[in-house]
C-alpha cells in the first residue's frame, strides 16, 4: 500500500508518501481498497498539531473516504467483499488501503461514484445534524451561512433549501458569491477577507438589510473569528447560532447578547453525535442518500489531486481558495 504520512508537525509540505505492507483486518474489521478521500480543513490542522486531538505519529490525514471492500475479518456480518462503501475514519484516508471496524462502514448507492461518496458524509451529515437536530430549522425561516462556498457551507446551503428555508450565503469574493447563486442561494453577501473589529457594525447592518427587520432565524457559523459576533447580532428573538468551525480563529461572544435576544448558542460536534445517537445518525444518512438519489443534493468538487499530490489539496484549503469540495484520488 501507499500512504501519505505525517511524521512531525508542520504544513502540507511535510507529508511523505511511503510504501508499507497491506494491512490485515482484525476479526471485526474490513480491508478497504480506497478509491477517493475527501480533504477537509481539520486535516490541515491535524498535521500541524492544531486540532482538538493529537494522534501519535506517524499517521495519515484524511477523515472521510470511499472504496471497495477487499476482505473481512471472521466476525464481520454486515459487510462483504465487493461492497462499495464510504466511511468516516478520523484519519488514514490519504492511502490506498485501510482496515476499519465494520460499524464505521456504510454502503453507498450504485449510482454514487467514489469521488462523490468520499466527500459526502462529513459535509452533508454535519450540516444536516447542525440545521435540523441542533438548529431546528423550519420552512420559511432565514438562515445565514458563513463560509457558504466551502465544503460544509455548500452542503448547508443545499440542505437549507431542501427544507424550504431562505438562505443568505456569506462569502469572501465575487467568484464565491456567483458560485453560491448558481447553487440556489436567495441572497449573497461578500465580507472582507481581512476582517477587523471595526468592520463588525457594518457587517451586522448588511445582514439585517438582506434579512429584513426581524433578522435571521439561524446562523450557521463555519468561519469564526471576528465574523461571529456581528453575525450573532443579526439574529431575531429566539434565534439559533450554530457553532460549526472556526478557521478564522476561536471567537469571543459577549454573553449578554444571548440573554437580550433570547437566543441559543448551539455547539455542533457531529462526530461525537454519531456515537451518542447512532440510530439518529443512521436515519440522517438514509435521508441524505434519498436526497442525493432524488437529485436535490450533490457534492460540488472543484479540485481533484492524485495521492502523490495530496499536499496540494491541503494547501488549497489552508489558502481558503476552495469552492465546494477537494478530493484526493488513489485509483
Amino acid at each position: 500500500m501507499k500512504i501519505q504520512l505525517s511524521k512531525f508537525p508542520g504544513g502540507p509540505e511535510t507529508l511523505e508518501l511511503v510504501e508499507m505492507k497491506d494491512p490485515v483486518p482484525a476479526p471485526n474489521e474490513a480491508l478497504i481498497r480506497i478509491h477517493a478521500a475527501g480533504a477537509n480543513y481539520p486535516d490541515a490542522l491535524l498535521i500541524r498539531d492544531l486540532y482538538q486531538m493529537k494522534p501519535p505519529r506517524p499517521f495519515a490525514p484524511g477523515a472521510e473516504l470511499s472504496g471497495e471492500v477487499l476482505a473481512v475479518g471472521e466476525a464481520v456480518t454486515r459487510i462483504a467483499p465487493g461492497d462499495r462503501v464510504l466511511a468516516f475514519s478520523t484519519m488514514g484516508g490519504f492511502a490506498t488501503h485501510i482496515c476499519l471496524d465494520e460499524n464505521a462502514l456504510i454502503r453507498i448507492p450504485d449510482t454514487m461514484p467514489y469521488d462523490h461518496a468520499a466527500c459526502f458524509m462529513l459535509t452533508y451529515a454535519t450540516s444536516w445534524h447542525a440545521l435540523t437536530d441542533r438548529g431546528r430549522l423550519k420552512p420559511g425561516e432565514t438562515v445565514l451561512i458563513l463560509g457558504a462556498a466551502g465544503g460544509v457551507g455548500v452542503a448547508a446551503l443545499e440542505l437549507a433549501k431542501s427544507v424550504g428555508a431562505r438562505v443568505i450565503a456569506a462569502v469572501s469574493s465575487d467568484k464565491k458569491a456567483r458560485f453560491c447563486n448558481d447553487l440556489g442561494a436567495d441572497m449573497t453577501l461578500i465580507y472582507k477577507r481581512e476582517f477587523k473589529r471595526e468592520d463588525q457594525k457594518a457587517f451586522t447592518a448588511e445582514i439585517r438589510h438582506l434579512a429584513g427587520p426581524e433578522g435571521v432565524n439561524v446562523v450557521y457559523d463555519a468561519v469564526g473569528g471576528n465574523y461571529s459576533e456581528p453575525a450573532f447580532r443579526s439574529l431575531t428573538w429566539g434565534g439559533r447560532f450554530l457553532v460549526v468551525g472556526f478557521p478564522a480563529g476561536t471567537p469571543k461572544l459577549p454573553l449578554n447578547l444571548p440573554l437580550l435576544k433570547g437566543s441559543d448558542v448551539v455547539g455542533v460536534f457531529w462526530g461525537t453525535s454519531t456515537i451518542k445517537d447512532p440510530e439518529g445518525h443512521r436515519k440522517n444518512m438514509k435521508h441524505l442518500f434519498d436526497l442525493y438519489e432524488a437529485g436535490k443534493i450533490c457534492p460540488r468538487i472543484s479540485a481533484t489531486f492524485p495521492l502523490a499530490q495530496a499536499s496540494k489539496a491541503l494547501d488549497l484549503l489552508e489558502q481558503r481558495k476552495a469552492l465546494g469540495k477537494v478530493v484526493v484520488t488513489t485509483a
